[in-house]
């Protein structure tokens, strides 16, 4: 198959530019927005509809800084120091999940606080509303050609023109210069839509229908995203600067989702043995 290319400027005037890639960071927001107002109608819901602006507010900064920041501390920090203002360059790219993890954490926390709410009391509401952004942010990396899978022979493989996408040719396939296109590479970021986006939010939805003791759907989504990121790893090619940590397939998306994993099910153990 061949990669669409799709320009990753929607609308340019002047210096100002509408991106697809903000675009669907704008869209995950809105739709979290409105699958909270479906949760805060339950009945026993900790968070009720004239809290939810500002809980969906909290969640957005934790998302950007934390994702912004956790991409240069985790992925490329030596390009941080070299150019401090990469920072704010959040258009071209270069978003970490788990930093914008922890950023959302310390976000709810913050408004746990305020609102006199326990910490996993927020984040039980917030966990089956995450994997709407994911959906959405796994798409804009779609459109901005970033984030690939490793060559491939499947049907689906994708080529990709080098013409806008030298870094990927180049440095992460070691393509010699002047090569048209790449071989097919695996379409991670659609895996990743569909995983961490679609069946994730199933299962967390489905899940979260019944009561459940508090921190348990917190558990189910650390423990769902961590192990779904860690499969998906696999196929997907390292960032160029870090290449595998060790064993010759290990990557940082796998280290970073390893904590994930064990405390989430930490967390489901813990509120199994709460009803026993």
């Amino acid at each position: 198959m061949q990669y669409p290319s799709i320009d990753p400027v929607i609308l340019q005037i002047g210096p100002a530019a509408i991106r697809w890639y903000g675009l669907m960071y704008l869209i995950g927001f809105a739709g979290a927005w409105l699958l909270g107002r479906v949760l805060a109608r339950r009945a026993g819901s900790p968070i009720d509809e004239s809290q939810l602006d500002d809980l969906i507010f909290y969640g957005a900064l934790g998302v950007i800084l934390g994702g912004r920041l956790g991409y240069m501390l985790f992925y490329d920090f030596d390009r941080w120091l070299a150019d401090p203002s990469v920072l704010v360059r959040v258009w071209e790219g270069g978003m970490s999940f788990h930093g914008g993890l922890i950023g959302v954490l310390v976000a709810m926390w913050l408004f746990a606080r305020r609102q006199g709410l326990r910490f996993f009391q927020v984040t039980d509401f917030v966990a089956p509303l995450v994997p709407v952004g994911l959906f959405f942010g796994r798409l804009g990396n779609f459109i901005n050609g970033e984030l690939w899978g490793r060559p491939t022979d499947l049907p689906w493989g994708m080529r990709v023109p080098c013409t806008h996408h030298l870094d990927l040719c180049l440095n992460k396939l070691g393509l010699p210069p002047g090569t048209v296109e790449t071989p097919p590479l695996h379409p991670n970021q659609l895996y990743e839509a569909g995983l961490e986006g679609v069946v994730l939010l199933v299962i967390l939805w489905l899940y979260a229908r019944r009561p459940r003791p508090v921190g348990a759907t917190s558990g189910a989504f650390l423990l769902g995203y961590g192990s779904f990121r860690f499969l998906i790893e696999f196929v997907r090619m390292p960032d160029s600067q870090l290449g595998y940590l060790a064993f010759g397939w290990l990557t940082m998306g796998q280290l970073l989702s390893l904590p994930m994993i064990l405390f989430g099910l930490y967390l489901l153990l813990r509120s199994r043995k709460a009803t026993t």
